[in-house]
């Protein structure tokens, strides 16, 4: 098992871990987020598929009594594409999808009782079967299905969310869109809600960056999507999450599922304290919960599993490099939530 020592580092914001946030209302000042009007640190996981099916909602529903006991308080879902989830939130015309919709809407209302904040991501393009419908959109048609997502958040009264209208700016990259455009008819069709820039591009409208968004010291900045660097075979969403399907693209899942080698989980946990103490917060990612449906590996899991103690990422017979496509009964990201709980509670 991994082992730190308890942070003790004290900060000038106020780290917002209550289960019970009044009002729940997210805005934007300067650099910083802040709920109900108190600067927060975003804490929370990336749960692309949680709108997959209704098991997967129910799933994270259930989960979310105990994310709170670690100290987490927000999460991310898609409504449309995720890897091997395959969500496809938006109809051709650009309508919501009922009922993806309802799934959405019964994550919303329960965060929203509870003081979470959610990240609500539009287009997640990448290689998901879920674009294949909407191949023939044009940048309008992108823009109206985002701009009757705002729309539709603002309706509802869920103030408690960022928007996230392009995903890394897949969909920008490979449709020539303009994220600038996507962020500007989210804010005329809702000017309360928070929107992010999530590609490498600046889009001056948006109220804040995620992931790949520039660091702008003028702006709070949330690692929407955060990985494990020290990782063997490339990167963490290449080969060693991908093997199998790379090598056979039937086999529709991830590899080495909620498996970290010790020098993964070390850098993982520098990043979030780095993300944590310097800007303005994380969603941890991992196939864990963005897992697909194929095989013994039906996904996504929301609980969290093991403490991934398999091995060096420097011993090829390691644990962690063995029956790649199986569950290990050790896979999880539990090691990353007791961390998370401890830096949490000794921030508060």
């Amino acid at each position: 098992m991994l082992r730190h020592k308890p942070i003790l580092a004290c900060l000038s914001l106020l780290l917002i871990v209550s289960s019970v946030v009044h009002g729940n209302v997210v805005t934007v000042e300067g650099n910083q987020v802040l709920q109900d009007g108190v600067p927060v640190k975003l804490v929370g996981l990336r749960c692309s598929n949680a709108l997959m099916s209704d098991n997967a909602t129910s799933d994270l529903l259930n989960s979310l009594d105990l994310y709170q006991e670690y100290g987490l308080n927000a999460i991310s879902v898609f409504l449309m594409g995720s890897r091997f989830g395959d969500v496809k939130g938006y109809q051709r015309d650009g309508s919501m999808n009922a009922v993806y919709r309802s799934r959405l809407t019964r994550i919303l209302e329960d965060t929203r009782s509870r003081g979470m904040i959610v990240v609500v991501g539009c287009l997640y393009w990448s290689t998901s079967r879920a674009k294949e419908e909407l191949a023939d959109w044009t940048q309008q048609d992108a823009n109206r299905a985002i701009s009757r997502t705002a729309g539709w958040l603002g309706e509802m009264g869920f103030r408690h969310v960022i928007l996230d209208p392009d995903n890394e700016g897949m969909a920008g990259r490979e449709m020539k869109w303009e994220t600038e455009s996507m962020v500007q008819v989210a804010k005329a069709a809702n000017p309360q809600l928070v929107v992010a820039n999530n590609t490498r591009k600046p889009a001056p409208s948006a109220d804040l960056n995620m992931h790949f968004g520039p660091r702008d010291p003028n702006k709070p900045y949330l690692d929407s999507e955060s990985t494990p660097r020290d990782v063997p075979f490339e990167s963490y969403w290449g080969r060693f999450s991908k093997e199998t399907h790379q090598a056979n693209p039937g086999y529709y899942n991830y590899s080495r599922i909620g498996r970290y080698t010790v020098e993964m989980k070390r850098s993982q946990l520098a990043v979030t304290r780095d993300l944590l103490e310097n800007h303005n917060g994380i969603l941890f990612a991992s196939t864990w919960l963005q897992r697909g449906n194929f095989g013994e590996a039906t996904g996504p899991m929301t609980l969290p599993g093991g403490h991934s103690d398999l091995g060096s990422g420097d011993d090829l017979s390691a644990e962690w490099n063995v029956d790649i496509d199986t569950l290990h009964p050790d896979a999880g990201i539990r090691w990353w939530l007791e961390y998370v709980r401890e830096w949490v509670y000794s921030n508060k």
